[in-house]
């Protein structure tokens, strides 16, 4: 992606959200149109390919907080990508193309300061300065078992590398690019005007300093195409749903020996049948009989992929009570592992006959003067 590119697309149009969408909208709306035009979901469809390469190019500039302050300082003040300056020959306008005006933006040095930098530099070239590659985005979907434990996953991804086929030269096999005669190689420029001079990308070899007479058939001379791979990526133990996991160093190849962009994981969980989840602890649900609530005793709680507990319920406990099982919960960061959080379930049986029908009236008669709603009538009176 050139600068010229950098300043003149319009990346809210793409996305098609407006100019004041929040960090949240723009993610969304990327994730949606990302899903619908991957060119795994559409083999063989070219336009969904090229569609899929726009989104990612805006999302990768408008995610950034830098890079879209950048971007919008850089319509605001060029518009179209053009910067119109009075006072030539004659008194006309001159028209410079900013073509490079971004290149280095991450991480790689050039921008703004650069191409103003050029204003008291008559004469002056730099030479083309190399480019970060783009971040790239994906999902994966982990089991319970997998998001407590940690799990190594296959992630497939698309992304924009060298051309395989002409090694990133853009020539087609059997030739060679040449220098460009324009800028000698540098990929600028520097065009004159009354005491200033402003460099400025090489129109005739676009920045690259070279120019391609015979262009390669699969990348058609710009030396990127788009590029599938699949990689192992370690998914860390005690990871939680929804969670974004970056990767440095594991997204796009950089462009003129530009460091490779960060890989971003959004991970999705799996419900349990019987376990559930807050933060490094684990939930369950465990029912006990009446007699047990009421006289105590030693119950089995099952844990996550280990042996039984047993854990002592105190007499009387009351529906909804919660112990604690220590260390039987998801993996922390420092190898520690949460508590496993047991909250008890109270069973009433729907037919009782025979001797424990008999007892249970027993039971009632006994504690006939125990009014369990006497403070509620209570407390209501006096409200």
């Amino acid at each position: 992606m050139s600068t010229k590119d950098y300043v003149e697309k319009d990346y809210y149009k793409v996305l098609g959200v407006p100019k004041d969408a929040t960090a949240a909208e723009i993610k969304k709306t990327y994730r949606k149109l990302a899903r619908e035009f991957h060119p795994d979901a559409n083999k063989g469809d070219a336009k969904a390919e090229e569609r899929f390469k726009d989104i990612s190019e805006a999302y990768d500039v408008l995610s950034d907080e830098k890079r879209r302050k950048e971007y919008d300082e850089a319509r605001s003040l060029f518009g179209s990508g053009g910067f119109r300056s009075g006072g030539g020959p004659a008194g006309g306008n001159y028209n410079f193309d900013f073509g490079d005006l971004f290149s280095g933006s991450q991480g790689g040095g050039g921008g703004i300061g650069d191409v103003f930098g050029g204003l008291f530099n008559r004469g002056g070239t730099r030479q083309a300065q190399p480019r970060r590659g783009a971040d790239v985005e994906t999902e994966v979907t982990l089991s319970f078992e997998e998001a407590v434990d940690g799990a190594t996953v296959p992630l497939r991804m698309t992304s924009q590398a060298p051309c395989r086929v002409c090694s990133g030269t853009g020539a087609k096999a059997g030739t060679t690019p040449r220098v460009c005669p324009t800028c000698v190689g540098a990929g600028t420029v520097s065009r004159g005007q009354g005491a200033f001079a402003l460099s400025e990308p090489c129109r005739d070899c676009k920045g690259r300093g070279m120019l391609v007479d015979d262009p390669c058939t699969v990348c058609h001379g710009s030396g990127r195409a788009s590029s599938a791979r699949t990689m192992q990526v370690r998914i860390p133990a005690g990871v939680q749903d929804s969670q974004r996991i970056r990767l440095k160093g594991k997204g796009a190849q950089g462009e003129r020996g530009g460091q490779p962009g960060d890989l971003y994981v959004t991970v999705h969980v799996d419900s349990h049948p019987v376990f559930g989840r807050k933060g490094d602890n684990l939930t369950v649900t465990v029912p006990v009989s009446f007699p047990e609530a009421a006289l105590g005793g030693t119950i089995e709680v099952p844990t996550l992929g280990g042996p039984a507990v047993k854990l002592k319920l105190p007499p009387g406990s009351a529906n909804g009570l919660t112990m604690r099982a220590r260390g039987k919960g998801a993996t922390r960061k420092d190898g520690t592992r949460g508590d496993l959080l047991v909250t008890v379930e109270v069973m009433v049986p729907r037919n009782v006959t025979g001797d424990a029908l008999n007892a249970l009236e027993h039971y009632r008669e006994a504690t006939a003067s125990d009014d369990p709603r006497a403070a509620l009538f209570k407390a209501a009176e006096g409200a």
